[in-house]
């Protein structure tokens, strides 16, 4: 429940970031679910990509069985092969499954294998802008994130904050960074005086793993992905500027474990979990993984986290990162799927597995949640962080070539870390590159 001061704080956020009042409907999905189980007895098959909180929705099924009298089935397909799983259902136009997830970035190449959902939410009565932040909404247009058509429900969003080693910083007097530079010192002075690495960074290649802070830099100094007409101009001055400053974490200020050259984000996160390193900028949803003791040799109250470092004199950046669920296009059983998406996407089943304390789940993309004073109680204040990080924060550029302009921007990154040329030159060949991935 919100009270009054939650309630002020929201209205003055929604109106500030331009988002809709909230519709008291919200709370009764279960409403929305057609009356008299007209699918009973049909199987909607769900093909997801791993999660913890996929796998907490499929333990709660018997829910919506019951009230609707439909099977749903789960296949998980591995982070790495996802994209490759869905190309392959895409050229097929199979319809083994009915409910999808994709990743924002896929979205543009995918857009043909979704059903467009417009008129199933207007009958539904489900008010998306109300429902989400319009940073996750991106990724369930088509169009480019800009299209009249819906093509899915957002499900799984994340923010990047810089988590550290709040009992460390807490004893030497270190301040917790507010710029990359304080950073850099915060990692110097947790270096001079313990046995840790400052903070842990992640320059090798994992599906673009090695961009996701890259880009806070290039956005910090003013640099940017594409222009406006959609071509490459990382390669800029603030290109430069940015990429040697984001380098320079490991190779100049040495700040970062020399194995960060050839880290993926999951090594980072186990640097610090471990007790190896101080500092990991990563995605929100990572605070399970350094405060499980299952994975990590920390208790909560040793890990604080704050905003993503930004430049000096400049707005906070984050980059986020949206999953959807979407019916397939080819799909026989669309109204049994749309039944289930119904149900799943409830305000209150997000909510209900944020406050399980058998989980450690922080995953939240709906508006309520973000903002919901028990949630931010249990998290000490996240989501809100969470939700104005959401006003101004940044996606890639939603065309159909991203795969390949991300896969070469990665090599060029992974290279330049592992001691391979210099910044400008490798920045003009990737933009060489790019255009001509563009133009393909």
């Amino acid at each position: 429940m919100m009270n009054r001061r939650d309630w002020i704080q929201w209205s003055a956020m929604t109106a500030a970031m331009g988002w809709p009042a909230l519709a008291s409907a919200q709370t009764a999905s279960t409403a929305m679910l057609k009356p008299g189980k007209p699918y009973a007895g049909q199987t909607v098959n769900i093909l997801s990509v791993v999660a913890p909180q996929f796998s907490a929705h499929e333990a709660r099924l018997a829910e919506f069985e019951a009230l609707t009298g439909i099977t749903v089935k789960y296949q998980y397909v591995p982070f790495g092969n996802t994209r490759e799983k869905l190309t392959a259902e895409l050229v097929a136009k199979t319809d083994q499954y009915d409910v999808l997830s994709a990743m924002d970035i896929w979205g543009p190449s995918l857009y043909n294998l979704f059903e467009p959902l417009n008129s199933r939410l207007s009958e539904k009565k489900i008010d998306m802008e109300a429902r989400y932040p319009r940073a996750h909404l991106r990724a369930a247009k088509d169009g480019l994130g800009q299209g009249p058509n819906y093509i899915g429900f957002p499900v799984r969003g994340h923010v990047q904050l810089l988590f550290y080693r709040k009992d460390i910083f807490a004893k030497h007097g270190i301040k917790a960074p507010e710029t990359w530079d304080q950073m850099v010192e915060a990692g110097k002075q947790v270096q001079a005086k313990t046995d840790l690495s400052g903070v842990a960074m992640y320059y090798g290649k994992t599906g673009g793993q090695n961009l996701m802070i890259w880009m806070n830099y290039l956005w910090g100094m003013g640099g940017d992905l594409v222009d406006a007409q959609g071509n490459p101009v990382f390669n800029s001055a603030q290109g430069v500027a940015a990429t040697q400053a984001y380098l320079d974490v490991m190779l100049k200020h040495k700040v970062a474990p020399a194995a960060s050259a050839s880290f993926n984000e999951t090594d980072a996160v186990n640097s610090v979990a471990q007790g190896k390193s101080a500092m990991v900028p990563v995605w929100w949803w990572r605070y399970a993984v350094l405060t499980d003791p299952k994975t990590s040799t920390l208790k909560p109250e040793q890990v604080g986290f704050v905003p993503l470092p930004s430049m000096p004199g400049k707005d906070n950046t984050t980059y986020t990162n949206t999953w959807f669920y979407g019916i397939n296009r080819n799909s026989k059983r669309k109204d049994a799927a749309m039944e289930f998406l119904t149900w799943l996407t409830q305000p209150s089943i997000e909510r209900d597995l944020l406050l399980d304390k058998t989980k450690n789940e922080v995953v939240a993309v709906q508006n309520a949640n973000l903002i919901d004073a028990a949630v931010n109680q249990r998290f000490e204040g996240m989501h809100r962080a969470a939700a104005q990080s959401l006003k101004g924060a940044h996606g890639v550029p939603l065309f159909a070539q991203w795969p390949q302009f991300s896969d070469l921007l990665e090599a060029t990154i992974n290279e330049l870390a592992s001691g391979q040329g210099d910044v400008k030159s490798a920045l003009d060949a990737a933009a060489q590159r790019a255009r001509r991935a563009l133009r393909s």
